[in-house]
């Protein structure tokens, strides 16, 4: 089922509404959310935004008009936003912010991987608020290493194959490296090494990461030598089997036959019977 739209304006969402809108994000079935003026209490606002932190369909959310109508709420919406990867569109026009909201929201706004557009009209702002924005805005247009870095992480993050990723000296801040902690620390990946030296990342942060990435590695190498022993084990009983028994005759499977052959134990139990 192709990803579809929800728009719902200026209209008290009952418990069933919010129950089809949760499982349509968790389904990934909603590329569009407008809630616009909508009235719902605090707890299925809440569960719309835990629903909103893992759907990755979810392109444009709108949450016009007094929809995050508290701290609490805002709070609750930041957490989703640094979960989510998907939100390219953030509507909040009209809503009571102020400075202090505002100031709640930035982290997950800036560490966004995939948003370009944001409307924070009329939500209450002052000059505190408009330094927070004017720093999510990269100079005369040009996309800092934080943003690019953003841009890989989502990339990286949907790789089966990328192993090794040298970042180094590319001009990136705590911020990118943030950004790559939780891609490590969230998305099962194939990497397994991340080089950021000569960048102004902190010690602590790089060390996390690498911590996580090796992690991952030694998990894998457990699991494989109890593959490994698995497959020994599967090897051994058939060759246990025949060595027992009276008789003994080639597998009618040509490539089954072909394995024996080649094999030291095979030549012996074919001269066995040929004897």
């Amino acid at each position: 089922m192709l990803p579809s739209s929800i728009q719902i304006s200026g209209e008290p969402l009952s418990g069933a509404e919010v129950r089809d809108i949760c499982r349509g994000l968790r389904d990934n079935a909603v590329r569009l959310l407008s809630l616009r003026g909508c009235r719902l209490c605090d707890r299925d606002f809440g569960r719309i935004c835990r629903a909103l932190a893992g759907a990755t369909s979810l392109a444009q959310l709108n949450l016009n008009l007094g929809v995050v109508s508290s701290p609490s709420r805002i709070k609750q919406l930041a957490e989703a936003l640094r979960t989510n990867r998907s939100i390219q569109s953030l509507f909040l026009h009209g809503s009571p912010l102020t400075d202090a909201g505002l100031a709640l929201l930035n982290p997950a706004l800036a560490l966004h991987p995939a948003l370009v557009a944001l409307d924070l009209g009329d939500c209450m702002l002052g000059d505190e608020a408009i330094n927070l924005i004017c720093g999510l805005l990269p100079p005369d247009g040009a996309k800092s290493g934080d943003h690019v870095a953003g841009m890989l992480a989502v990339a990286v993050a949907s790789s089966r194959t990328l192993e090794v990723l040298d970042l180094e000296g590319t001009g990136l801040t705590n911020q990118s490296a943030q950004t790559l902690l939780d891609m490590v620390e969230n998305y099962p990946t194939a990497l397994r090494s991340l080089v950021l030296a000569e960048n102004s990342i902190s010690p602590e942060l790089q060390q996390q990461i690498c911590d996580l990435l090796s992690e991952g590695e030694e998990e894998e190498e457990v699991a494989g030598g109890a593959g490994d022993t698995q497959e020994r084990e599967r090897g051994r009983e058939p060759a246990a089997h025949q060595r027992g028994s009276s008789s003994w005759m080639c597998p009618s499977d040509p490539s089954s036959q072909m394995v024996l052959m080649t094999s030291g134990l095979g030549d012996s139990l074919l001269a066995e019977t040929e004897m």
